[in-house]
């Protein structure tokens, strides 16, 4: 895992971070955090980590970490606006960050949707909404070619499953409707903007690695009786395998076909086609895994592992997961160069003295350094890894109560402080140079 061949980086999401509410229209996540008892510490992203107007000081703080590559999200209603033109404003914000990275010798992978929808198109109806894919081709067409050649990578989305499930069927994130009959139809639009998106980068970025980011919780049975078994592929088959056979083998799984006429999918003709756009790269998130037992009520039920390690998010830690995730998909699908694109842990961060002595991130990295280390000698082709997430910032529905940064941040003071564990993956990207 030479540095030479495997880019090590660090990852941010523009609403996590950025702050500048007065500078963008208002997206899906400020009516969120403005809706009571959704947001665990009701707070919101209106400030956040104030990036939007400390981002020549960040640009400084990933340099400090020897990274290769830094990933971050495009704010969609900062660079659109309602008539779907260009604001320039937003267009420049980036500009200036892109250049400055690629000044530092950082390479810029770009995610073009990370959770932020513009409001108004959710009050047209959102993901639920076919046209919403085609707005989104726009986008892309329109800042891509504003963007130049600045951009190593493009990503079309983040994570299709949080957006879709989380957000339209379980209700716990943005927009926060909660039907069963929506998560499947929000997903196809999702994964139809993406295909759509794809014709349009590698027309605009031919030169850039385009694909898309998808997030993985592998799913383990609780025994190895029969009934365990099926359960935890059904699972699979919901939350992992919906969002990537698509891609590859431009079709659904086969559960599709058990699946309530109430919640499938609005499939057109040539939908498939384009969904499996040819991919220069894939990104795969990983976090923790899932454990199922069967169920007689929804056929499989989610069950807590007694007695092993947890983040602070409450997610086991179990790196064996990730090798084993890597080397099944490589064995299901004809996939391209991998990157982990985010990798990482919540911990119950102290700033003690100025420095904050996380060396459970730390080891929670190693192991899953090693994890990506055992996929790659097993014959999967993964190119680089990007550490969740650069500093501490705004976590979703969590608020701010969950620290994920190997940067610790004062959110009243907006000072950043280097953890332990941004040090230690530094020095390890150094050793590597």
């Amino acid at each position: 895992m030479q540095k030479r061949d495997f880019l090590f980086g660090v990852a941010t999401a523009s609403f996590q971070i950025e702050g500048g509410i007065d500078s963008r229209l208002p997206c899906i996540w400020d009516t969120f955090c403005n809706t009571p008892n959704k947001i665990r510490d009701n707070s919101d992203g209106a400030i956040a980590c104030d990036h939007y107007n400390l981002w020549q000081q960040d640009v400084a703080l990933i340099e400090s970490l020897n990274v290769d590559a830094y990933r971050l999200s495009i704010s969609w209603p900062r660079v659109i606006t309602v008539e779907g033109t260009l604001n320039q404003q937003g267009v420049d914000f980036y500009i200036g960050l892109l250049d400055r990275l690629i000044e530092k010798g950082i390479k810029p992978f770009v995610t073009l949707y990370h959770w932020d929808l513009p409001q108004h198109l959710e009050d047209n109806g959102g993901w639920l909404n076919r046209d919403t894919a085609y707005k989104f081709r726009d986008y892309a067409d329109l800042i891509s070619t504003a963007f130049g050649d600045r951009v190593h990578s493009y990503a079309t989305l983040n994570e299709p499953f949080c957006s879709a499930y989380l957000g339209y069927e379980a209700g716990i994130h943005a927009p926060g409707l909660k039907s069963r009959s929506f998560g499947k139809k929000a997903a196809h639009h999702l994964l139809l903007a993406h295909g759509l998106a794809m014709q349009v980068l590698q027309k605009n970025s031919p030169n850039a690695l385009n694909g898309i980011v998808l997030n993985f919780t592998p799913c383990y049975p609780q025994s190895n009786s029969l009934q365990d078994l099926n359960a935890s592929n059904i699972a699979d088959a919901h939350f992992n395998q919906w969002y990537i056979k698509p891609l590859f083998d431009k079709r659904y799984p086969s559960i599709i076909e058990n699946l309530p006429a109430e919640e499938l999918p609005q499939i057109e003709p040539g939908d498939m086609e384009i969904i499996g756009q040819p991919l220069g790269f894939m990104g795969v998130n990983f976090y923790t895994r899932a454990v199922y037992k069967a169920s007689a009520e929804n056929q499989f039920e989610q069950v807590t592992v007694p007695d092993v390690p947890h983040t602070d998010i409450g997610w086991e830690i179990y790196p064996k997961a990730l090798s084993e995730l890597l080397v099944s998909l490589n064995d299901l699908y004809p996939l391209p160069p991998l990157y982990i694109t985010e990798n990482g842990a919540a911990m119950d961060d102290k700033l003690q003295d100025g420095s904050v002595a996380d060396e459970d991130r730390t080891q929670y990295y190693h192991q899953h350094l090693n994890a990506v280390n055992d996929a790659i000698e097993a014959g999967v082709d993964i190119r680089g890894y990007f550490a969740w997430s650069l500093m501490d910032n705004f976590e979703w529905a969590e608020g701010y109560l969950k620290r994920f940064g190997i940067v610790y941040v004062d959110y009243l003071t907006q000072q950043r402080t280097l953890k332990n564990s941004a040090k230690a993956y530094r020095d390890f990207i150094s050793l590597r140079a």
